[in-house]
């Protein structure tokens, strides 16, 4: 490794997604730019979606095949295991846990989010899946007959707990809902997957809550409802925490918990950017949001790291998300809220779906459900529909299942 020094033209902070294509957006637009990556994670960059998919799913079970050779590639200065404590924008610089200060010409807030923990519990046999670390400790419980329980029925739980029946593990999956997902999905959908899930040998304990867990010689997770589950791993996907603390400590203006940026995903600093999970950013079709997906990690990144190189090119992007389970698969884009008017359209054997989420009739969000090729289509319909040139009863015919 390179030793760190005094200056950099680019200092992007965060090892990620978003890190990664800015990096090489800049190295295209400014060949000659020195940039350094400073990352809190010991690990190279990787594409992070495998971990959670096709590392479980796939015959290459080791991340480095997913490392996305940043530093490489861009010719970047990559520090792994550097973590940045201090942002002070008025004098362009950065400072990181070793004590060591770095100025810059143009910096990117690249950190991302991590993953929600139980409070008061250390044990290594409780586990999120956020990092390449992280995945390689799981990977290491879970062997065969090894009972497992993952609590939370949501995106990652959902992925985590179809990726561990590819490993000979008891898998049991606890979330506080009625139904698997039912916040996402209508129930046409998530009634098929709590019967593709039970068909692949995986528990389903609905309504639970989990309020405690016991660290003895097994694990006992507690629930709200005085029910209680022993497994000998508890995989915890309790939602993310977005990392904002440098921003805000460096002054930089929040709103709803995540970063402030313009058009150019510029924050309320001079010369300091944001991407990715961080980043409250005006959607064209949707207005404020942040989005916590692939996706937008690149995009967004890409983006910042064109307009730190000197373009001024807005960021009009809707990301799209997209997930696997089983033989089952999905992009979506705009809103999934199963509080929303749902309206689905099916093809003649009901294995694909086109579901609109409306609010006071405009589309807010569109569910290709085993729908593949359509994403440009569905941001069309929004698009259309929030412009009121599409009403809800013109939905049907829009986009073709399957």
């Amino acid at each position: 490794m390179t030793n760190l020094e005094a200056h950099y033209d680019h200092v992007i902070i965060g090892g990620g997604m978003a890190a990664d294509s800015a990096a090489r957006a800049i190295r295209t637009a400014s060949p000659e730019a020195t940039i350094a990556i400073l990352s809190a994670d010991p690990h190279s960059p990787v594409y992070r979606p495998a971990l959670s998919k096709d590392l479980w799913t796939g015959e290459d079970a080791d991340p480095a095949s997913q490392e996305l050779h940043t530093a490489e590639e861009t010719g970047a200065s990559l520090f792994t295991s550097t973590l940045v404590t201090e942002l002070w924008p008025n004098s362009h610089r950065v400072g990181t846990a070793r004590g060591q200060s770095i100025h810059y010409g143009k910096a990117l807030l690249a950190t991302g989010s991590s993953a929600r923990h139980f409070p008061g519990v250390e044990d290594d046999r409780v586990v999120c899946l956020r990092t390449v670390g992280d995945y390689r400790h799981l990977r290491g419980l879970a062997q065969d007959g090894a009972r497992m329980v993952v609590v939370g029925g949501g995106y990652i739980g959902s992925e985590v707990a179809a990726a561990l029946t590819r490993t000979g593990a008891q898998v049991t999956l606890a979330h506080a809902g009625r139904h698997l997902l039912e916040h996402l999905f209508p129930a046409s959908i998530t009634g098929h997957l709590e019967q593709t899930f039970a068909e692949h040998s995986v528990t389903l304990v609905p309504g639970f809550r989990l309020m405690g867990i016991d660290t003895e010689d097994e694990l006992v997770l507690h629930s709200g409802q005085a029910e209680s589950l022993h497994a000998d791993v508890a995989v915890l996907g309790l939602g993310a925490v977005l990392n904002t603390n440098l921003a805000e400590h460096g002054g930089l203006d929040l709103d709803s918990g995540a970063v402030v940026v313009d058009p150019y995903l510029r924050t309320s600093a001079r010369d300091v950017y944001a991407a990715g999970d961080i980043a409250l950013f005006d959607d064209p079709l949707l207005g404020l949001r942040h989005v916590e997906h692939v996706d937008h990690a690149q995009a967004s990144g890409t983006a910042a790291g064109k307009n730190m190189a000197g373009a001024e090119e807005a960021y009009d992007y809707t990301p799209l998300f997209f997930s696997d389970l089983f033989d089952d698969g999905y992009e979506a884009v705009g809103r999934l809220d199963a509080s929303l008017e749902m309206r689905e359209v099916w093809n003649q054997d009901r294995t694909a779906a086109v579901v609109h989420y409306l609010e006071d009739g405009k589309v807010e969000g569109v569910l290709l459900w085993n729908t593949w090729d359509s994403v440009d289509r569905a941001r069309e319909v929004i698009a259309a529909s929030q412009n009121d040139q599409l009403a809800p009863e013109e939905l049907d015919g829009q986009i073709t299942p399957g």
